[in-house]
């Protein structure tokens, strides 16, 4: 008589092998999975995209007055609808297509800071330097333009990314909401100790490579405030002209 012994696997054995087995999705748990996926890229997409549709629908009206538009110019310069991604926006310099025209020094006769506020955009005691070129700082006045109160143009950058980003306390997103004001609105410029207050006359846009805008006249005391266009791109500027008023 013959015998066979088989040996029974133990409950370590099994349970070592069914951990090794890769457990599989059901058809239901994997099609919710990628439902999700695609509701957040998607929402993640239109948070981007819905901010500058917005702009285009509801204040090409309000900049009904375009001077200059972009160029076809531009477009083979930088290659990209919202500039040339290689470019550090945040350095003034790198702003116009001509850059070899923007002074890069101030007067030392002059303060180096003062501050603006803007109450229709929540900005309050912003500091501007004179001078620098670092928007991640500060706000920048343009070098060789009037200060604040003298006969002549002050000229002042800020930089703007998608509203939704905006904060008044950062200097990157400062001027992000700024297409939202109107004529009238007031900004005020403290200035050594002096506040000057300017109405807001005008509202356009031009192209990266029109330099009109710094210009002096001095037949007046102005403000000019630039940023990008629509916001959280480099298509355009947007210009803010306002003229001082008094008190």
């Amino acid at each position: 008589m013959s015998l066979i012994y088989i040996k029974k696997a133990d409950a370590f054995s099994s349970s070592s092998n069914n951990k090794s087995l890769p457990r599989r999705l059901s058809p239901k748990v994997r099609k919710i999975t990628a439902l999700v996926l695609f509701g957040i890229g998607f929402i993640t997409l239109s948070s981007a995209i819905f901010p500058l549709v917005r702009f285009q629908i509801e204040y090409s009206s309000k900049f009904g007055e375009v001077i200059n538009p972009l160029s076809a110019q531009f477009y083979n310069q930088t290659g990209r609808v919202l500039g040339d991604m290689t470019t550090d926006y945040t350095q003034l310099s790198n702003w116009f297509t001509t850059p070899d025209k923007i002074p890069t020094t101030a007067s030392s006769e002059t303060p180096m800071q003062y501050h603006i506020s803007i109450p229709a955009a929540k900005i309050d005691d912003a500091v501007v330097t004179i001078g620098s070129m670092d928007l991640k700082k500060s706000l920048v006045q343009y070098p060789q333009t009037a200060l604040p109160g003298q006969l002549g143009n002050t000229v002042i950058f800020g930089h703007s990314v998608l509203p939704q980003f905006f904060n008044p306390k950062s200097y990157l997103t400062i001027f992000s909401t700024l297409y939202r004001l109107k004529t009238g609105d007031e900004i005020y410029l403290k200035f050594g100790n002096i506040t000057y207050k300017y109405l807001i006359d005008d509202m356009f846009e031009v192209q990266p490579t029109d330099l009109s805008v710094l210009e002096q006249r001095f037949d007046g005391r102005y403000l000019t405030l630039i940023t990008c266009s629509p916001p959280g791109t480099y298509i355009r500027r947007l210009i803010i002209k306002a003229q001082i008023a008094d008190f």
